[in-house]
């Protein structure tokens, strides 16, 4: 091979042909070589000087070289350094193996496969239609109840997506996916921290080849109508112009449909104003959402004005998105379960994770075998998904909350890479019931376009259909309970506004009965109840025998809808709750 002048951007490596651009930033007076190693071998093959420099940038090429055939490392001022712009990363496939880069275990792969998208591009799904749906790569399916052929990798997704399907699903939010150090003091299991960030993680691949089955997995995931979303937390030693190449990067090279940025990190500004990323999805996480529901489903008063405001507000522009649980917290099985956090495995005398997570035990702490308390908890899971579900903002699921998975009350498994930090699928048969009631609730969601507006409602007649797109009401009709110790509301959105059926749903988290005052429909209309608390999902619609009031017993939601008498007719498996 020659070596030949070179260019000193982009960054990274860049092949044509046989001929590899090598650029890297090196502080000034600092010595650089490029270390070439044939593929797997245990030593350099050659060494290179990289002399030619423009400001900090070192650059050289070399012509007739056979990318496949070699990896590559960069020795500066003696010490050996990964190219933190590598696309791939040779040395770590296996999970939790400790690798030493200055013995030459860890390397750059000159990787420059071709890949075949067959057509593939982001959905660009719009914001209001999302039902997305948290989960750990490793984590999902790593569990023996996974019952997939590729545990805890790319592929298991990809074996798990007629399942998210089946739930309602079409965007998954994924938990790093790039190469980071899993071996430190306490297992890295989450991956936050320093990494690789434009390389894929090896060992999430069942396979040596992490790059082809992330785009597998992306591809897969498209082909199912579900977006791919990947959580990216930089660091602050990374520079705001590496950030903006990565997104750019895996938009491009992967067909990403969004990113979760941390904005007190990234250069949000510059991100938004990015021309090549201006269809992909720019998210936060925001955990507004998350503190007023929490209170309200455990009876907190002073909660009703928050509830209001959150239930309507759209914050697809600005990249929020809902969520009752997060990885960084209980599972909703444990919300219900646990007053206190029980991080005692994770090494750290229980001082890490949340102090107060809004969390109620239901009366007993952890497991209990009093079957008032496991029913409690069940329902308190159904309304915890009511307020989910039915907010107009975009709701996202953490994986295994359909089904009451339970991390045994650890809201911090940061370092747990074992059951306690997996899914458990075996969850899921013992807890059918609930998962199919959020997968028909998903159904009620999609099928009644008050619950999805493009925009966010305003309280006002929109339309001149005689009432407001949505209002909020009490024991009285058009009055929203005031009293800083209401735990109750109502809410009618109207049909017209949005072209589907008036809806009005009553939400009773106090722990006794109220009645709910409903306003009057339209010439010809009836209220019809779909689905309740412990009654679940109704087959078919249910006539109430009272048209002016609505009595909800403790802790319960309620759903109704207007219809049309004639339209009652004879449905099975909820096709009338969920139109066509």
């Amino acid at each position: 091979m020659k070596e030949i002048q070179g260019r000193p951007l982009p960054l990274g490596t860049t092949m044509i042909g046989n001929t590899v651009n090598f650029s890297v930033a090196v502080p000034q007076e600092k010595e650089c070589q490029l270390l070439l190693y044939r593929t797997r071998a245990k030593k350099p093959s050659a060494v290179y000087e990289m002399n030619r420099e423009i400001g900090e940038v070192r650059y050289l090429a070399l012509e007739g070289i056979e990318p496949s055939k070699y990896e590559y490392n960069y020795r500066i001022d003696g010490k050996i350094v990964v190219d933190p712009y590598a696309k791939a990363i040779a040395g770590r496939r296996t999970w939790g193996r400790e690798c030493d880069i200055q013995k030459h275990e860890v390397r750059g792969i000159l990787y420059n496969e071709e890949y075949d998208w067959e057509g593939d591009e982001p959905l660009c799904l719009p914001y209001h239609s999302i039902i997305a749906y948290s989960l750990h790569v490793r984590g999902f399916t790593r569990h023996v109840s996974s019952k997939v052929r590729n545990r805890g990798t790319f592929l298991g997704v990809i074996e798990k997506l007629p399942y998210l399907q089946d739930l309602g699903i079409n965007q998954i939010q994924c938990m790093p996916v790039y190469d980071f150090e899993e071996c430190c003091r306490y297992r890295n299991y989450w991956g936050y921290g320093p990494a690789y960030w434009f390389a894929p993680k090896g060992s999430y691949a069942g396979s040596e080849d992490a790059v082809r089955e992330l785009k597998d997995m992306v591809k897969a995931c498209h082909k199912a109508g579900i977006e791919v979303v990947l959580e990216m937390p930089f660091t602050e030693e990374v520079s705001k112009q590496m950030m903006e190449e990565c997104l750019r990067y895996y938009m491009i090279e992967y067909h990403i449909d969004g990113f979760i940025l941390n904005p007190q990190i990234a250069p949000m500004e510059a991100i938004y104003a990015d021309p090549i990323l201006k269809k992909t999805k720019i998210m936060v996480h925001q955990i507004d959402f998350q503190t007023v529901m929490r209170r309200f489903l455990k009876g907190d008063e002073g909660m009703v004005d928050g509830v209001m405001y959150w239930l309507r507000h759209i914050s697809g522009k600005d990249g929020i998105f809902n969520c009752i649980t997060n990885q960084n917290g209980f599972t909703l099985q444990d919300l219900v379960s646990y007053d206190r956090k029980h991080n005692e495995a994770n090494g750290e005398d229980n001082q890490d994770g949340p102090e107060y997570n809004y969390s109620w035990n239901c009366g007993a702490e952890g497991p209990t075998r009093k079957k008032v308390i496991a029913m409690l908890r069940n329902r308190q899971m159904q309304n915890a998904f009511f307020l989910l579900l039915l907010a107009q903002g975009t709701p996202c699921i953490l994986a295994g909350d359909e089904f009451g998975n339970s991390q045994k009350g650890n809201n911090n498994v940061y370092c747990q890479d074992n059951p306690v930090g997996w899914t458990d699928w075996s969850r899921l048969e013992k807890n059918r019931e609930l998962h199919d009631f959020v997968k028909r609730l998903i159904q009620i969601r999609k099928a009644q376009p008050v619950f999805w507006p493009k925009e966010e409602m305003r309280g006002i007649d929109q339309v001149s259909c005689g009432v407001p797109d949505v209002s909020y009401h009490g024991e009285n009709a058009w009055r929203a309970p005031s009293e800083v110790f209401s735990r109750q509301l109502g809410v009618y959105y109207s049909g017209a506004a949005v072209g589907g059926e008036d809806c009005f749903v009553a939400y009773n988290m106090h722990w006794i009965e109220h009645s709910f005052a409903l306003p009057a429909l339209s010439r010809g209309k009836k209220w019809y109840k779909i689905a309740a608390t412990e009654e679940g999902i109704l087959d078919s619609a249910r006539l109430l025998d009272n048209q002016r009031m609505v009595v909800l017993k403790e802790r319960t939601i309620m759903i109704i809808v207007g219809r049309k008498e004639h339209e009652e007719g004879v449905a099975k498996a909820g096709a009338d709750i969920v139109p066509a």
